[in-house]
């Protein structure tokens, strides 16, 4: 099985303040960087979903063989961008770990354990310490329902409505649990559970 790794990083970055992607995080290059960063280590393939006129992101991308998808429908909200990048998704993957482009701190290993978990017909999430997390896995029986989102709430719905399909799958990974909201947040060291 074939899964490989949709990172979305199409947002207007509202609560952030300006465009967070570009913020600088820690030592390890800009928020988006150490995003990438984390899931090339997985040596999983990769994916970026951006904005339509991402064209500078997208060749920063494609210099390091990273595949960008425009999608034109991002400021409708993130289940818009979802639909339209799992339409774009490569037909060789019978799998897709949907992650976030801010979360910088999920450990390549963990990508791997979920892809490794993850069947056709099953949605995969990763429990720490109690709390659900992210990348999410959907195998290829979901893809058309990923397609048909729309609005604001990403897959959240998708995976509450096919319960019976979800395993879960419990990581010591608390970088599955923080995302970067506030300017902050790019301190590493100030990125901590329970914040």
């Amino acid at each position: 099985m074939t899964t490989g790794v949709l990172l979305l990083a199409a947002g207007r970055s509202v609560r952030f303040g300006s465009d967070k992607r570009l913020a600088r995080f820690g030592t390890r290059g800009t928020l988006l960087e150490a995003s990438v960063d984390a899931a090339t280590a997985s040596g999983l393939p990769l994916q970026v979903a951006l904005r339509a006129d991402d064209a500078v992101l997208a060749a920063a991308l494609a210099a390091r063989e990273v595949t960008a998808i425009h999608c034109e429908t991002s400021m409708a909200g993130m289940g818009h961008t979802l639909s339209e990048a799992a339409s774009a998704l490569p037909g060789s993957w019978s799998g897709v770990l949907v992650a976030l482009g801010d979360m910088p701190l999920i450990r390549p290993a963990t990508f791997v354990e979920l892809a490794g978990r993850l069947r056709r017909d099953t949605i995969v999430v990763p429990v720490c310490a109690g709390r659900r997390g992210h990348p999410v896995g959907f195998g290829a029986d979901f893809f058309t329902a990923l397609r048909g989102l729309s609005g604001d709430h990403g897959a959240r719905e998708l995976v509450t409505s096919h319960r019976r399909s979800v395993v879960t799958v419990a990581v010591d990974d608390a970088g599955t649990l923080l995302d970067v909201d506030h300017p902050g947040d790019c301190d590493p060291a100030r990125l901590a559970p329970g914040r």
